[in-house]
C-alpha cells in the first residue's frame, strides 16, 4: 500500500494549495453613494405602499445556489430565510484595520457595518453602479456619511461557502487517510485482513494504482502516485459533499478547477523531458511543408490539455446542479400559473430529479477519476524518452 506517513505529508501539503485557491485579494476603487439610508428610506416607502407578492424568479434560484456565497441557504420560512452565516475577514491598508465579523450584519445587503456594506440588486441599481464591475455579494467600503468610499483599498479574506466547505472535505480526508496509514502502521491489514474504513478505501487506491498509474507511467508510478491520489480523492470527497442540500458547489466553481489545471499543469512541465519537446518542435517522420502547419498546433497541445481538465471538470458539476434545480423550479413555476398545475407537475418533477440525482452520485465518482486519469496520460506522455522502459515497468 501507498499510505505511508510521508506519502500522506506530501498529500497534506498539497491539498492545502486546493482549499484556500478560492481566496480572492479585492483592491477596488469606487465611486460615492449613500447605501445604507437608500436602502433604509426604501425599505420604509415598501411598508407604506402596497407590496405586490414576488414572483419566484428560477434564475437567481439556480445563480444563488452555484454561485460561492457569504452563508448557506437552506430555505425559507415565509420571507424569513433560514441560514447559516460566515465570517467576513477586511483588511483595509488606507484604514489600517482588520474587521472580522459575521455576513448576517449586513442582512442581506440592507444594511451595512463597520463602515462596508454588501450589495444586492437593488442596492447595485440605487448606487448607480456599473453592473459589469460589480455583482451580488461583493463588499463595498462606506464613507463616514455613509457613502460609497472610492478612495479606500482593502483585502478581502471572507470564509465563503466554497472556503469552509473545502476546509471541512481537507479535515475529514486528511482525518481518514491517516487513520488508515495508521492501522497500516500497525500491521492491521498487512499481516491481517483490512478493518473499517480499510476495507473500503483499499480498493480504490489499488484501482488507482493498477488501472491508472501502472498503465501510464510505468516503472515510475509510484513517483507520481500521492499526487493522482491526492487528486483523485479531494475531488470525489467534494464532488460528494456538494450534493448534500444546501451545501456548496466546490467542484462547479472555476476557480476550484483552475487551480487543480494549473497545478497537473506544473506537474506535467516538470515531468518533461528533451524527447517530449523535440517531438513538439520537430516531429520525426513529417515533411518540412507540414511542419509548419502541426508545430503551432503541437504547441497549443501543452495549453489545451490542462485547460481541458479545468472545463470538463467545471461543467460536467454545474451541469448537474444546474438541471437538479430547473426540475424542482418546474414545480413552482407551474404553480404560478395554477395551483393545480403546480401539484400536478409535483410528482413528475420529483422522480426525474431523483433519477437526475443518483446519476449525480456515479458522476460525482466518474469525474473524479476522469481527471485522475487524464493526468496521468498526459504525465505519461511528458515522460515520452522512457515510454518503453514505462512499458516494461507496466508489465512487470
Amino acid at each position: 500500500m501507498c499510505c505511508s506517513p510521508k506519502n500522506n505529508f506530501k498529500a497534506l501539503l498539497f491539498i492545502l494549495v486546493f482549499a484556500f485557491s478560492p481566496l480572492v485579494f479585492k483592491a477596488q476603487n469606487h465611486a460615492q453613494h449613500d447605501a445604507h439610508d437608500t436602502e433604509t428610506g426604501a425599505a420604509k416607502a415598501e411598508h407604506a405602499a402596497p407590496v405586490k407578492e414576488k414572483k419566484f424568479d428560477a434564475a437567481e434560484v439556480i445563480f444563488g445556489h452555484v454561485l460561492d456565497g457569504h452563508e448557506y441557504h437552506f430555505m425559507d420560512i415565509g420571507e424569513h430565510p433560514v441560514t447559516l452565516p460566515l465570517p467576513i475577514i477586511l483588511y483595509s491598508p488606507s484604514r489600517g484595520t482588520w474587521d472580522i465579523f459575521m455576513s448576517s450584519h449586513f442582512e442581506h445587503g440592507h444594511a451595512s457595518y463597520k463602515g462596508y456594506t454588501m450589495l444586492n440588486k437593488h442596492a447595485i441599481h440605487e448606487l448607480g453602479l456599473d453592473q459589469k464591475k460589480f455583482s451580488e455579494g461583493t463588499i463595498i467600503p462606506l464613507d463616514a456619511n455613509g457613502k460609497y468610499d472610492p478612495a479606500v483599498t482593502y483585502y478581502d479574506l471572507s470564509m465563503t461557502r466554497n472556503v469552509v466547505q473545502m476546509l471541512l472535505a481537507l479535515i475529514i480526508f486528511t482525518v481518514i487517510m491517516f487513520r488508515v496509514a495508521g492501522r497500516y502502521k500497525k500491521g492491521v491489514g498487512v499481516t491481517s485482513a483490512p478493518q473499517g474504513s480499510q476495507s473500503l478505501l483499499e480498493p480504490i487506491i489499488t484501482f488507482v494504482r493498477d488501472e491508472v498509474a501502472k498503465p501510464n507511467l510505468g516503472h515510475k508510478y509510484e513517483r507520481y502516485l500521492p499526487f493522482l491520489l491526492t487528486v483523485f480523492f479531494f475531488i470525489l470527497v467534494n464532488n460528494i459533499f456538494g450534493l448534500i442540500p444546501g451545501s456548496a458547489n466546490v467542484t462547479g466553481n472555476i476557480a476550484f478547477t483552475v487551480v487543480l489545471g494549473l497545478i497537473s499543469f506544473v506537474v506535467i512541465l516538470f515531468s518533461s523531458n528533451k524527447h517530449y519537446w523535440g517531438h513538439i518542435f520537430n516531429p520525426p517522420g513529417v515533411p518540412l511543408g507540414v511542419k509548419f502547419i502541426l508545430v503551432p498546433v503541437e504547441f497549443l497541445s501543452v495549453f489545451i490539455k490542462p485547460f481541458a481538465l479545468i472545463i470538463r471538470l467545471f461543467a460536467n458539476m454545474v451541469a448537474g446542479h444546474i438541471i437538479i434545480i430547473c426540475l424542482i423550479s418546474l414545480i413552482f413555476i407551474f404553480g404560478e400559473l395554477n395551483p393545480i398545475a403546480g401539484w400536478g407537475a409535483s410528482p413528475l418533477s420529483l422522480a426525474f430529479t431523483v433519477f437526475i440525482y443518483l446519476i449525480e452520485v456515479l458522476v460525482a465518482f466518474l469525474q473524479a477519476f476522469i481527471f485522475t486519469m487524464l493526468s496521468a496520460v498526459f504525465i505519461g506522455q511528458a515522460l515520452e524518452g522512457d515510454h518503453h522502459e514505462s512499458a516494461e515497468g507496466a508489465h512487470h
